[in-house]
């Protein structure tokens, strides 16, 4: 008989996690999203409800959680089920402060000499507003918590900055954080770790803008390709000698240990410098499938060990698959309730992922406006990963359909 998991989240980093796990695992995720009713049972309990999901967890013997969405891991999910006898893959509340709230990253950052770009955090609006007529243009806006969408804006003049500013105030932000914009190539690194021992997880170049040749609007993200080959050896020695263990063992030493997956969005400068931006407590949407494709690991083995404590005597080092994955995310912007048409005529080797989309009553899937759905496909070349990616997304029709067309095809000069 299988054993019972349950993912806690309801986005595309949970399908492409669960889909995984449906092969060994009778998996449960709560609440999910109707895509994932094909290889897993979905449950009606919101992620931040945690006392809920505990007394489901112990009525239907779930034998391992991993909690993915930021909601619940800020609620201390951990805690709360390693305190009632349950295990479960995710970081206490405490310890993941620094990766759901972006001023506390940055003060941390700071106080531990981490490369990241110059930044002031601001709780009232006019002392916010006075310290922009000294920052040179663009300057990059940001609110403090992690939201699908309006939390970071790269303001090119003082009075685009000035007004999302004021906006963010006015609807309700506690604190804005203003950073210096850096030039280069966006990026997200990942790592797995017990709290007191991290190993690489993998690399994905980020597309954050919503425009092609990053333009637009800064997003969420709007794909990825993976691994982010710019990215050397040296590059990945110098951020888990220089960033992830001075995080994870100032963490340790503070006795609030991380325990997780931990990403690191960050730029790679045309001189060849890395600066790392902010911290998440999990995979991103729009690379998920990405990063779980091309590891040749088990990821519930990784995760599992991590939770017993084997971790650091079990792992030295991780396998990763000679392929490549390149993923798209197919927005609709303002449109919703339009039904998504060609799902159904994809190749084998290009996995889709649900955003923002609902099942009507004819099991059709519909839009619910914004980022979409994210499709990945995986090949042995990253030309062919993205070829493929780009004869799916041809197939795939809904009104207001818009995605990046550039995705692995900008000049070689904007990689370095």
């Amino acid at each position: 008989m299988k054993k019972n998991i349950l993912i806690i989240g309801n986005s595309a980093k949970e399908s492409a996690l669960a889909k995984m796990l449906s092969e060994e695992f009778e998996v449960y995720v709560a609440p999910g999203n109707d895509s994932m009713k094909e290889f897993a049972t979905i449950i009606d309990i919101r992620e931040g409800n945690v006392i809920e999901l505990l007394n489901f967890a112990l009525e239907n013997d779930i034998y391992f959680t991993i909690a993915s969405s930021e909601d619940a891991i800020n609620q201390d999910v951990a805690n709360l089920f390693s305190d009632n006898g349950l295990m479960i893959f995710a970081p206490s509340a405490e310890s993941a402060q620094f990766a759901i709230n972006k001023s506390i990253a940055k003060k941390l950052f700071y106080k531990l000499r981490l490369p990241t770009p110059r930044f002031a955090v601001y709780e009232k609006r006019n002392l916010a507003i006075d310290y922009l007529k000294n920052c040179e243009m663009p300057v990059v806006i940001k609110t403090d918590n992690h939201k699908t969408k309006n939390s970071v804006m790269v303001c090119p003049t003082y009075n685009i900055a000035k007004s999302f500013i004021e906006d963010c105030f006015f609807s309700g932000e506690q604190k804005v954080i203003i950073e210096e914009y850096v030039y280069g190539t966006n990026f997200s690194f990942y790592v797995i770790t017990d709290g007191y021992k991290a190993l690489p997880l993998g690399s994905a170049r980020d597309y954050k803008f919503s425009l092609d040749g990053d333009g637009g609007i800064w997003t969420e993200g709007m794909g990825a390709s993976s691994p982010f080959t710019k990215l050397t050896y040296d590059h990945e020695d110098y951020i888990m000698n220089e960033v992830v263990y001075p995080l994870i063992n100032y963490m340790s030493e503070e006795l609030t240990p991380y325990m997780g997956i931990l990403g690191f969005d960050g730029i790679l400068t045309p001189e060849g410098d890395v600066a790392i931006i902010q911290c998440r407590p999990f995979l991103q949407d729009h690379d998920a499938q990405n990063i779980l494709s091309l590891l040749d690991e088990d990821i519930f083995k990784l995760m599992h060990a991590c939770t017993i404590g084997s971790f650091s005597d079990d792992y030295d080092i991780l396998d990763f698959k000679d392929e490549f994955a390149v993923s798209a995310v197919l927005s609709s912007g303002q449109v919703k309730n339009e039904v998504i048409e060609g799902l159904d005529n994809i190749q084998e080797n290009t996995f889709v992922g649900h955003i923002n989309t609902k099942q009507n009553e004819y099991t059709e899937y519909e839009t619910l406006g914004d980022r979409t759905i994210v499709l990945t496909s995986v090949a042995k070349t990253m030309g062919r990963a993205s070829s493929n990616l780009y004869d799916d997304i041809e197939e795939i029709e809904f009104k207001g359909k818009t995605y990046r067309k550039d995705i692995c095809k900008l000049p070689e000069y904007l990689y370095n």
